[in-house]
């Protein structure tokens, strides 16, 4: 069985760029890096020829505007996306993540659930046709990001249905789940034919895991033993030398997973 891989995401080395995390990952066996703010890149085709000579890349980012469930920006939205489709082309990128955007006061769920469906349907040939996934995020709306919109991961589902691609998809990041809705290995299982993508990070702190209450011997291993071999992201915070947390990380919990 193929197993799942590993990436970091740009921050877990404070101060420096995507090439020495890049090297970092290379160094430490993992698999690849999330660079989020792919706009943020003088030369696309610089960076590019970085990750080919270090062996490794970046296996995700996100779309240059987020808003979903506002149909009035609905052209805004696809014009981002496709320019971050012509820098994942350049970069060799996958994944895009998106967000929703916050719940629109006075609009009835319903309406902006339809104009997040709507939206999608439209991008997905676009993603089908460069071959990259678009992966919706919920986010816990308790601590990070209040007001937000998609928060469930059984309502995200819901929408990965509606839309009805295989390019269209979740990322289900536990640290978010555990704090809107819990029963983490239950929904991160059950929805794992709508799911591309894990985020990873322990609660409370959203430090590295192994610093708060979630098992992630248990978690990880139940998502692997589901035939998942894609990545699980550390996004996260560290309480402890980065290098050092990593390795620990290897040691007291991939080493576990088998």
């Amino acid at each position: 069985m193929e197993l799942m891989k590993y990436s970091l995401c740009i921050g877990a080395y404070k101060g420096k760029d995507a090439v020495y995390h890049l090297e970092k990952i290379k160094e430490h066996g993992l698999h690849g890096l999330e660079y989020y703010g792919w706009w943020n890149f003088e030369d696309l085709k610089q960076i590019a020829r970085e990750q080919e000579r270090i062996g490794v890349g970046i296996i995700a980012t996100c779309t240059k505007f987020f808003n979903l469930v506002d149909a009035s920006v609905r052209d805004q939205y696809i014009g981002a996306l496709r320019e971050t489709i012509e820098a994942c082309r350049i970069l060799g990128v996958k994944s895009i993540i998106t967000q929703t955007g916050n719940e629109m006061e006075g609009v009835p769920r319903e309406l902006q659930h339809e104009a997040m469906v709507e939206t999608l349907k439209q991008c997905a040939p676009l993603c089908e046709q460069a071959d990259v996934v678009l992966e919706i995020e919920p986010l816990n709306g308790l601590v990070n990001h209040k007001g937000h919109y998609l928060q469930r991961s059984d309502e995200a589902a819901d929408i990965i249905d509606e839309v009805g691609s295989r390019h269209v998809k979740l990322v289900f990041d536990v640290y978010h789940q555990q704090i809107t809705e819990g029963n983490v290995i239950r929904n991160a299982t059950g929805y794992i034919e709508r799911i591309n993508h894990y985020h990873i990070a322990d609660n409370p702190g959203r430090k590295q895991p192994g610093t708060g209450e979630l098992n992630y011997v248990h978690i990880l291993k139940a998502i692997q033993d589901t035939g998942f071999d894609g990545f699980v992201g550390l996004e996260c915070g560290y309480t402890i030398d980065t290098d050092e947390a990593i390795e620990q990380f290897k040691n007291d919990i991939l080493a576990k997973i088998g």
